[in-house]
């Protein structure tokens, strides 16, 4: 039985992957950061199938203590603060988890089990102001925010202690990917919660920032099995992880609203408070490295992936609705 140590598995991606993983028959410890009321609503269904681990990415020793518990095969570093708009409120502490926290974890394996392989969590925000169309693994980066400032310094964090300590570590540079798991926090999600909440009358709004950002859009259950297939490799790598595809918030809007029957138009409201300080305007990646050596392959479009988080908020609501009018 092959062990694998997860990192942020309580989010979208921590949760699919872990269920890819336990269906692969490993068996899957889960770093747990201290709260005083933990989240498990993603990882509900399979919690009891998960050995947990408390640890936390900005402490060293912890990181050390779960590496000797796990004795894993395979380590996978999903956990961040991952909001773009968070981190330039909190630009320290973001700095501190997401690129400060990869090199506690690669020296937690460097000391502990050097031949585990590492995966690393890097993202399409790096390429930031872009230099060419599409993006792909020799692109220059252009971080444009606190937080793709801090996964650039992982990034590179990560090839470094691969070249210097011959770790098998990897980068997937994921472009933006969503399910129904994603927090409501994310313009994807605040979309189909939105327009969930109008379709039931429970809204007669949707506020929102910059329509025109375009991004490489695909469903999240598909990424994390390219997740896998970069440590299954003979010799790590860095993989750009993408759709090939690129649409703007608008197409987004459109496309959640008029699934439902509505005009967008008679509901969108353009907010400044949710306009970036540096916007990034264009992601678009070039994924013909992962398809030729991966044989990795998205399977959700992104008009299905829309419908599918907006039949998600609907369901969701038209269960707890009852609930929370009785609760009045």
């Amino acid at each position: 039985m092959k062990k694998a140590l997860v990192t942020g598995v309580t989010g979208q991606d921590g949760s699919y992957l872990s269920e890819f993983l336990l269906k692969r028959g490993y068996k899957v410890f889960a770093l747990r950061r201290r709260t005083s009321m933990p989240i498990y609503v993603n990882v509900e269904h399979i919690k009891d199938q998960l050995e947990w681990i408390d640890g936390d990415l900005t402490d060293l020793a912890s990181l050390i203590r779960a590496v000797q518990i796990a004795d894993p095969d395979e380590i996978y570093n999903l956990a961040a603060q991952s909001f773009v708009g968070t981190s330039w409120n909190q630009p320290f502490a973001t700095g501190e988890m997401t690129g400060l926290g990869v090199t506690n974890m690669l020296e937690a394996i460097r000391l502990i089990k050097p031949n585990a392989r590492f995966y690393q969590a890097s993202t399409s925000e790096m390429f930031g102001k872009v230099a060419e169309v599409p993006q792909r693994e020799t692109t220059p980066f252009y971080p444009r925010s606190p937080y793709s400032a801090a996964k650039l310094y992982g990034h590179w964090m990560t090839i470094n202690y691969r070249e210097s300590f011959s770790m098998f570590a990897c980068s997937g540079i994921l472009f933006n990917h969503e399910s129904p798991r994603r927090g409501l926090e994310f313009v994807t999600r605040k979309i189909t919660n939105g327009v969930a909440k109008i379709k039931l009358g429970l809204q007669n709004e949707l506020r929102l920032g910059n329509l025109d950002s375009k991004r490489d859009w695909g469903f999240a259950g598909d990424y994390v099995k390219a997740m896998w297939l970069m440590l299954q490799q003979d010799q790590p790598d860095d993989y750009v992880i993408s759709t090939g595809e690129t649409h703007s918030v608008r197409e987004f809007v459109e496309t959640a609203f008029s699934y439902v029957g509505l005009n967008w138009k008679s509901y969108v409201v353009q907010d400044e408070r949710f306009m970036r300080p540096a916007e990034v305007d264009l992601l678009l990646g070039d994924c013909s490295k992962a398809e030729k050596k991966l044989g990795w392959k998205k399977s959700v479009d992104f008009r299905a992936l829309v419908h599918m988080m907006v039949d998600h908020d609907l369901e969701r609501l038209q269960v707890n609705e009852p609930v929370r009018r009785m609760a009045l």
